[in-house]
């Protein structure tokens, strides 16, 4: 073969990156730019004059060049790139008909699922030659089924994980679940970690637990009615670090201020495990209980009425 050095170099940088995932999520972007540009007579065009099919064509594109120039970013862009897929059928031209859709789930799983080989792997007799990706192409195709399922069928029930009882000296929480609402929550690492009952003065209560490192919410409003008096509490930042975890009886919001969704401890979303960088706006839910090493308000206000 002629070039055996220029074909070294090459395979070896295709090998410190997820190219074949950063290929198909170009070609599935390049699609979506075509298809309103082509002199087709026939359009199924849902956005405002193409600009959907241009804006998320050029995103996928910028995403795959992401993936080969920047190789360490692939999660946060390979979960925001089959968003973007995902959306493509409802924004514009049914997903470049399906294809560029298709294009852009299957580049996403791949980039999601891509471990980068150590570079010593195939100097190292020890160790066998595998090839890239070659161990995760069953995370590969099933991680679209996943987190599609997760954002478009979040209808479905997700199997919950067995209640447990609280311990004896759990702090009890209040008989009617503040209200919170939020324009902005912001989370890091965000996990569901499941569904148990915690003890009210009422007995026990089902709910949902969110954990996270931190969160940061803005325009931040709680709502309580458990006496007498409405109680009302009110930030305009409010700040949540080291060891966050909710206890909520319902979560609703806007992912990425574009998916709207509501979640009960009946009705949870799949997969459990959020990624960091995801926000959700227009939050509204049912604060049981809260515990954080500690919290931040600016802005901080309290009222009360009858």
């Amino acid at each position: 073969m002629p070039c055996p050095d220029q074909r070294r170099v090459v395979r070896r940088w295709r090998r410190t990156r997820p190219f074949w995932a950063g290929l198909l999520l170009i070609l599935g972007g390049a699609e979506l730019l075509l298809i309103p540009l082509s002199p087709l007579t026939v359009l199924v065009s849902l956005g405002l004059g193409g600009i959907a099919a241009l804006g998320i064509g050029i995103a996928l594109v910028v995403a795959g060049l992401f993936l080969w120039l920047l190789p360490h970013t692939h999660h946060y862009v390979s979960v925001n790139a089959l968003i973007l897929s995902v959306l493509s059928f409802a924004a514009t031209n049914l997903g470049g008909f399906l294809v560029g859709m298709l294009l852009g789930i299957a580049g996403s799983a791949m980039g999601f699922a891509w471990t980068p080989v150590p570079q010593d792997a195939e100097e190292d007799p020890a160790l066998p030659r595998v090839r890239d990706g070659q161990g995760t192409r069953t995370l590969a195709v099933l991680l679209p089924v996943v987190i599609a399922a997760g954002l478009v069928a979040h209808a479905a029930p997700a199997r919950a994980a067995p209640a447990k009882a609280a311990p004896a000296d759990a702090i009890v929480a209040p008989r009617v679940p503040p209200t919170v609402t939020t324009t902005l929550f912001a989370p890091q690492g965000f996990l569901l970690a499941g569904v148990q009952e915690i003890p009210t003065a009422d007995g026990p209560l089902k709910v949902m637990v969110l954990r996270m490192k931190a969160a940061s919410l803005t325009d931040y409003r709680l709502t309580t009615r458990d006496g007498k008096e409405e109680l009302a509490l009110g930030a305009d930042t409010l700040d949540l670090s080291g060891e966050v975890t909710l206890y909520l009886t319902k979560f609703k919001g806007c992912l990425e201020g574009i998916l709207c969704l509501t979640f009960t401890p009946d009705k949870l979303p799949v997969p459990p495990v959020v990624p960091p960088f995801v926000f959700m706006t227009d939050v509204s839910a049912e604060q049981a209980l809260v515990t954080s090493d500690s919290i931040v308000a600016g802005g901080l206000t309290l009222r009360a009425s009858a």
